[in-house]
């Protein structure tokens, strides 16, 4: 094979064209027949053993040159980057196909490549860092969270309140004819939960075990189930029980019980001490994700669409192998979204710009520092995943190679030196609030709340490995009863 005609055109584009000789076209022309001879029926011959002259002097000398030509296309097209050194991006388009009259091939190609990267300013970049505190408050709500998951729920003798957890059994009827679905026995309903349709829970607050009431609520017009949806309904409904949810006092013994700390104080200490490091830790995230995506908007590139578009693709693939994991597909998880895949997947375009740029970025500073990544720091980064992942370090050798644990690394280090070159400085004070006018505005839309926003819409710039462990799977929408006054 010889390459020719390597020309750069815009949009970090190569065009090339790859000449195969005669003999290595007609191994691949005869490959063809070869494959196809047993699908082509000549009158005369068995099918599958008609000579491969009969077929061209039937269909013409070229009938096997586009299946040739398509097997020669991956071979001829890695060649070409090979001796050319190309660092090539998404897929290659074959823009002709010729065969000369010496039975020649040429076969030309247009393909994205790594753009040429001029870094801008990448040390002493200046970014907002905010302060980590922690305020009292925040100290209260964890307590409180804590002795939530410390609560028992005890009988009470009293009406029921809202939060309180009413034991009932009750009936439904529309038009005094009860209806499937719509009974149950000693049921434990949260009052203010709201998992009945709205104004059951409201009836029930204030009844009494033992005692027994009507109540009386219209089923949504867009309830599920058709039959009953916008009917009036009344439900005989008997409190068996009423059960509150008592927490424990905050005092030392409940430090005791629930910490290593023999005082409350202690335990407030220590918790105020994680909250601050949790606080500090997503302060110093934040800081250098803005460095990164500064020091990438300051770069020069020609990016070309295809590696945007393969990042995107990325993106959909993990977004897709994320909700497989909980049994989904990016199919189904669209339909509870009710979203378009082209809209869903367009609305990743701005994060994998992002990272796209970020790539770019610490591409090019690991070049321009001359980083190096030594043999012992490639084994340490084995051990690190092994242990991530829990496997053997043979296991993660035989999943990643070398190189892409050498990149890694590299893309870490060239990060590193933006981060510790980087200037912290105040973040901007919010603004004020401005004085509410006296006009009534127009109310605001009504808009479905999303289970999940857009794969990584609003992700850091910040460098990540290219392999990732499993993220935490997403929780499945809960079914729906049927008929219930649920």
């Amino acid at each position: 094979m010889i390459v020719k005609n390597v020309e750069k055109q815009e949009k970090s584009t190569v065009s090339f064209d790859v000449l195969c000789d005669a003999a290595e076209f007609e191994k691949a022309v005869n490959g063809a027949y070869l494959k196809n001879k047993g699908k082509i029926f000549v009158q005369g011959f068995r099918k599958g053993k008609a000579p491969r002259m009969v077929i061209e002097g039937m269909y013409g000398k070229d009938v096997f040159y586009d299946d040739a030509a398509d097997d020669l296309a991956p071979a001829a097209f890695r060649f070409a980057v090979e001796q050319e050194k190309l660092r090539t991006v998404g897929n290659p388009a074959v823009k002709a196909v010729d065969v000369s009259d010496d039975k020649e091939l040429t076969l030309s190609f247009v393909t994205a490549v790594w753009p040429e990267v001029t870094l801008g300013q990448y040390k002493g970049v200046e970014a907002p860092k905010a302060k980590a505190e922690v305020t009292d408050e925040q100290v209260a709500e964890e307590l409180e969270k804590v002795r939530k998951r410390n609560s028992r729920i005890v009988t009470v003798e009293r009406p029921a309140q809202l939060e309180d957890t009413a034991v009932i059994d009750y009936e439904g009827s529309v038009d005094g004819v009860p209806f499937d679905g719509g009974k149950a026995e000693g049921h434990n309903l949260v009052l203010g939960s709201n998992t009945f349709i709205p104004g059951f829970e409201d009836q029930v607050v204030g009844m009494s075990a033992g005692e027994e009431r009507d109540i009386h609520v219209t089923f949504p017009e867009e309830y599920h189930e058709k039959s009953l949806a916008g009917k009036a309904a009344v439900f005989h409904v008997k409190c068996d029980e009423v059960k509150e949810n008592q927490m424990p006092d905050l005092d030392d013994e409940f430090a005791k019980d629930v910490s290593e700390f023999d005082t409350l104080d202690e335990y407030k200490a220590d918790i105020r001490s994680k909250l601050e490091k949790t606080a500090q830790d997503q302060a110093q995230s934040a800081y250098e994700s803005a460095l990164i995506e500064k020091a990438g908007d300051a770069i020069t590139a020609d990016i070309p669409e295809a590696m945007v578009e393969e990042q995107m693709d990325n993106m959909m693939r993990e977004y897709d192998q994320n909700l497989q994991m909980n049994g989904l597909n990016l199919e189904l998880y669209l339909k509870y979204l009710g979203q378009d895949p082209r809209t869903f997947r367009e609305q990743s375009r701005p994060t994998a710009e992002r990272r796209v740029k970020t790539d770019l970025l610490l591409d090019k500073v690991a070049e321009e520092e001359k980083i190096e990544v030594s043999d012992e720091e490639v084994e340490a980064e084995y051990t690190r995943l092994a242990e991530n992942y829990g496997m053997e370090a043979e296991q993660v050798k035989k999943a990643l190679s070398k190189d892409v644990i050498v990149g890694d690394v590299k893309t870490r280090k060239a990060a590193q030196i933006i981060f510790d070159a980087g200037v912290p400085t105040e973040p901007e004070a919010a603004a004020e609030e401005k004085p509410k006018k006296t006009a009534k505005k127009p109310a605001a839309k009504k808009t479905a709340k999303k289970a999940e926003e857009a794969p990584a819409a609003d992700e850091e710039a910040k460098p990540a490995p290219k392999k990732r462990a499993p993220r935490k799977k997403a929780e499945k929408p809960a079914d729906e009863g049927e008929g219930k006054a649920e």
